[in-house]
């Protein structure tokens, strides 16, 4: 990296990034360094470990992490690594146990991360091996947010509130209570899946690209939407048909795409085959008005939390996370949500329209990782990684609001479809690359939406 200019990676200035972040060895390596220890990453949520011993084994950039609820009924991130050789402690995806024990050497952790058991401790350790130094490595700071959890390895990671910033406003759509009450969601399972393109891929797609939705055609064609009825085209059932769409940037390196509907704009029927749905969703409606009145109006479509954790807060409302194996492989997780209190058979029903939706099984995101493999494959050429891809949409021609048909959105905010989201991801990405400190981190601004702004 010494060779590299990070900031020519990235020239979000000009709007161009280089191929090389997507397919280089050494780039890759300085993330895991740079960005990986130092960012809040999304480990699981705490409906995953519900009780005391309950485990889901998760991962922070390629290392494998243990989220756990301890006897005191504390959560805990660890490092699924024995202090003695290495090997992991825990090999299942996700249980209960009252002890992690390493199957190398027989090293014993509690599930607070002490260690307990060392076989032959009096004979060949006493004296020496202090239990209290050696226990499991466990992260610098952990957040539950309602009910999701985060973590970082940087001690003087800021407080993951303002890690977040004003992203809040659109992740709490995808966390909050169809009815408006905060938090209250659960995980109902996890797809994951393995595919060939860089992690970043799909994180930036994420970030509101709806550029791409020629590539969704096929799909688009035919009714996949959650009440699957006959006559009713597209992935969503046209759920945002009357909204104000806005495209939103964040000086912490996340974006999302929202829209805000029209002020008395009342429920529109969709599940006419069936009442209990129907009602249902009809009544989550009207609460959620009730409840937080004209903020209501905002709704929730995609948005990526940088760097790496993505979220669609309505259907199909999922929080995925984008594992890093290598620059040319990722691993993804993607984490389906509902109300932990819905009845049973609304999650059914919420959990079939999933699987049709998402995952490497889902006929959407087939579509997108086609995109991203085969542009990963074309970028590793040695005439492709000369030339750098184009991020310049909407530099000079954004239409810039906060105000959305009367409501206030925080961050830059553009009412057309745009990449600034993208420049301002990658801007944060150079930043983590060069070492900067938090300070900066945080404070930076995407120079040239900035300007659009000020001239318009």
């Amino acid at each position: 990296m010494e060779l590299i200019n990070v900031k020519q990676l990235a020239n979000v200035e000009e709007g161009t990034v280089s191929r090389e972040i997507f397919v280089n060895d050494k780039i890759y390596k300085r993330e895991l360094e740079h960005l990986f220890t130092r960012a809040w990453l999304f480990v699981g949520h705490e409906s995953q470990v519900k009780n005391a011993g309950d485990f889901f084994v998760s991962r922070m950039g390629e290392e494998s992490v243990i989220l756990v609820r301890d006897k005191a009924n504390e959560l805990h991130v660890f490092l699924n690594s024995c202090r003695h050789r290495g090997m992991k402690v825990c090999r299942y995806e996700s249980g209960n146990t009252s002890l992690f024990t390493c199957p190398y050497h027989s090293w014993t952790y509690s599930t607070d991360g002490k260690l307990r058991g060392v076989p032959l401790y009096k004979s060949i350790y006493d004296g020496v091996l202090d239990k209290n130094e050696w226990s499991l490595i466990e992260v610098a700071k952990m957040y539950n947010y309602k009910g999701s959890v985060w973590a970082t390895w940087d001690p003087e990671a800021p407080d993951f509130l303002d890690y977040l910033g004003d992203a809040k406003q659109h992740l709490d759509l995808a966390l909050d209570c169809r009815d408006g009450r905060p938090g209250g969601s659960e995980v109902v399972g996890v797809h994951k899946w393995v595919f060939p393109a860089n992690w970043k891929y799909a994180a930036e797609n994420f970030l509101g690209d709806t550029y791409h939705n020629p590539s969704h055609r096929s799909v688009d064609l035919i009714g996949i939407g959650p009440s699957a009825q006959h006559g009713v085209k597209g992935r969503r059932d046209n759920e945002l048909d009357y909204a104000e769409h806005v495209w939103v940037s964040f000086p912490q390196g996340h974006g999302v795409h929202s829209a805000v509907m029209p002020e008395g704009q009342e429920y529109v029927e969709q599940f006419k085959n069936d009442p209990d749905i129907e009602e249902y969703f009809r009544n989550c409606y009207n609460e959620r008005s009730r409840r937080q009145g004209d903020e209501s109006r905002l709704r929730p479509f995609v948005g990526t939390i940088f760097p790496n954790t993505s979220f669609h807060g309505s259907q199909p409302r999922s929080l995925c996370t984008w594992h890093p194996h290598s620059p040319t492989e990722t691993e993804g997780w993607r984490f389906f949500l509902v109300d932990a209190d819905a009845p049973e058979k609304i999650k059914r029903f919420l959990r079939d329209y999933y699987m049709r939706y998402s995952g490497p099984a889902g006929m959407t995101e087939q579509d997108d990782m086609e995109n991203w493999l085969y542009a990963t494959r074309a970028s590793q050429g040695t005439i492709a990684r000369r030339h750098a891809f184009n991020y310049q949409q909407s530099m000079n021609t954004a239409k810039v609001d906060p105000i959305v048909k009367g409501l206030t959105i925080k961050g830059e905010v553009s009412l057309q479809i745009s990449e600034h989201m993208n420049r301002g991801f990658y801007k944060r990405w150079s930043d983590y690359l060069a070492e900067k400190p938090w300070s900066e981190l945080l404070g930076h601004e995407d120079v040239r939406f900035a300007q659009n702004q000020e001239k318009l």
